[in-house]
């Protein structure tokens, strides 16, 4: 099985310091749906793992956060493609959970879910956060630049063997073309 996990923020969409509260404030990065098509109509299982701690912080609720989720799924199946999963971290930093990551739990939930071995499956985040996560757990981590990725491309603390890209649209046509 061909998996790919996807961070949803600053990776599919445009990223907010406010956080993304509502279904109008979610808003596809250029070419992000585009590329999840092309992954799905290559065979691709495509998961995404988000920290949405905005429901602990009670800026917005499950039920506006699988709106926002709706609307993502209607418009990458317009765009040809398919979400087979989203994982996400509901709650508050200073909650102590496993699954906020830099914390392998939603990782591990997928490697459960789905009854892989995350090994060499592709994992692309714009925070390191989102890298040392996948890569605690052998995911290849992949950079994109948008979101907060140009700062963490900064980072000396970036898992060995990171691919960088400049977006997941430049990321997909590279993953594909090898």
């Amino acid at each position: 099985m061909k998996l790919i996990i996807l961070d949803r923020d600053g990776v599919i969409n445009y990223d907010s310091d406010a956080y993304i509260k509502h279904p109008d404030e979610w808003v596809a990065l250029p070419g992000s749906l585009e590329a999840i098509g092309r992954l799905t109509r290559d065979g691709w299982r495509v998961v995404i793992a988000t920290n949405q701690s905005g429901v602990g912080r009670q800026l917005f609720d499950m039920h506006t956060l699988n709106q926002i989720h709706e609307k993502l799924r209607h418009q990458v199946l317009q765009h040809g493609g398919r979400i087979d999963a989203i994982f996400i971290c509901p709650h508050h930093p200073d909650d102590g959970c496993d699954c906020r990551k830099p914390k392998p739990g939603l990782f591990q939930q997928i490697a459960n879910r789905f009854d892989v071995n995350l090994k060499q499956t592709i994992t692309i985040g714009d925070s390191l956060r989102d890298l040392q996560a996948g890569a605690s757990v052998g995911c290849l981590p992949w950079l994109v630049r948008t979101g907060n990725g140009q700062q963490t491309q900064t980072s000396q603390e970036l898992p060995e063997n990171t691919y960088i890209s400049d977006n997941l649209e430049s990321a997909v046509n590279k993953i594909l073309s090898d």
